[in-house]
């Protein structure tokens, strides 16, 4: 059972997450239509269809008026993986649809599943590293553990990398 909502959680998060990024880019409105329709589970009721509509273009709005605030991304976010938490709880069979459903919307979060991405930095650094993103999970700087030592190779965490072949 704890896997089962492990899975609806994830899902949840990952459905909100690409919602909020697909708010702002060219296509929003076949976006927010799709969604929409998940949400009233088919469209059999148009306005319930219309009022999820509505309160999707409202959070877009408020990505948009917030610009570069961060904390109201969020705070959209929050809002609408809370939403997709529910309807997945109550319709555990909608799983599948939203997967398809993001899968289609997103597809380039499907190639890893959760659109994590993975970079490895080896090699001379000169003038330190700089690193960029929003959500980091681990995150490793210096040699990890199981890094061969090369010649001239700096100590862990000491910045320096290493020179391996």
């Amino acid at each position: 059972m704890g896997e089962v909502a492990m899975d609806v959680s994830l899902l949840a998060g990952e459905g909100a997450s690409a919602l909020v990024g697909l708010m702002v880019v060219d296509g929003w409105t076949a976006v927010r239509e799709r969604v929409a329709r998940f949400f009233s589970r088919g469209g059999g009721d148009a306005g319930e269809v219309e009022r999820v509509e509505a309160e999707l273009e409202e959070a877009r709005q408020d990505l948009v008026d917030a610009g570069e605030d961060r904390e109201i991304a969020e705070d959209v976010e929050a809002a609408w993986r809370l939403r997709f938490r529910r309807a997945l709880r109550e319709h555990p069979e909608a799983a599948g649809e939203l997967r398809a459903l993001l899968d289609e919307l997103a597809p380039e979060r499907s190639r890893t599943r959760s659109g994590d991405t993975y970079n490895s930095v080896s090699g001379t650094v000169h003038g330190g590293l700089v690193v960029q993103g929003r959500d980091f999970g681990t995150t490793t700087i210096g040699l990890p553990r199981s890094a061969p030592r090369g010649d001239g190779g700096g100590g862990e965490g000491d910045g320096r990398g290493w020179s391996g072949s």
